[in-house]
């Protein structure tokens, strides 16, 4: 057999065959997380690693506690730490879904400004996000897992008379929540669910009191609430943004 016809066999074989190694058939009911992605997404990724003294602090928080806040500047990795950890617990099926959302408020705008059903206004402010699942899943799993409701994206105004089961919650740029809002998406927490709620309260756009303010204030005695706050120094987008930060702070 040729080196070309056996790199062929290999891939195909590949990409229809379970992580336990075990041939599939046609009839054989699987879930796509049992399946070796396609060599071209196939990601070999470690564990989601601390690049500051801060993001392991997240990190630590957000595994020890059922509510984590991480406050502080763009850049400093709040998002990505908060949505692979989250890919990973549920690529090793220790969750069952994750939940994703944002204030339908950015930069001022509001939904009715972007043309399109809800969903079309929806998906840029869960883009950041998809970036970060493909990141450790693959793109093909999560549009999978994003069809299947295994990853779900709502804003905030959908969550009235939801629970939070076998989950992890990703409230993003929290800043623009007001205090009403964030006790309606805390109040949804239930059994085996995380939530991880983050933002600048330097980069509020209501003109409205901040919920993430508001609720760092009030549950910052209780158990199991993990509170970490983010610096310019803790910036590792890029050099030029903590100049940007400090630049803006003046």
């Amino acid at each position: 057999m040729s080196k070309k016809a056996a790199m062929k066999t290999s891939e195909r074989e590949m990409s229809y065959r379970r992580r336990d190694n075990r041939k599939i058939t046609k009839n054989d009911d699987f879930e796509l997380l049992d399946i070796v992605d396609l060599v071209i997404e196939r990601r070999v990724l470690e564990p989601v690693q601390a690049l500051t003294k801060a993001q392991g602090f997240y990190i630590k928080a957000i595994l020890d506690n059922i509510i984590t806040f991480g406050i502080g500047p763009a850049g400093t990795g709040k998002s990505y730490v908060a949505a692979g950890l989250a890919a990973d617990m549920l690529r090793e099926k220790k969750i069952d879904r994750i939940i994703l959302t944002r204030p339908g408020v950015e930069a001022g705008e509001k939904f009715g400004f972007i043309p399109g059903e809800l969903e079309e206004k929806y998906a840029p402010y869960i883009e950041p996000f998809r970036d970060i699942l493909n990141e450790r899943l693959g793109r093909s799993q999560v549009d999978y897992l994003i069809k299947h409701k295994r990853i779900c994206a709502m804003p905030l105004a959908f969550m009235r008379g939801r629970t939070f089961k076998n989950c992890w919650a990703i409230l993003d740029e929290a800043q623009n929540t007001t205090p009403g809002q964030m006790k309606l998406f805390l109040t949804r927490i239930g059994d085996n669910c995380k939530v991880i709620i983050d933002g600048d309260l330097e980069q509020k756009d209501i003109p409205a009191q901040s919920g993430l303010a508001d609720a760092v204030n009030r549950l910052k005695h209780t158990k199991k609430v993990g509170i970490v706050e983010f610096t310019v120094e803790d910036i590792v987008r890029s050099g030029i943004v903590k100049e940007i930060i400090r630049a803006y702070s003046i």
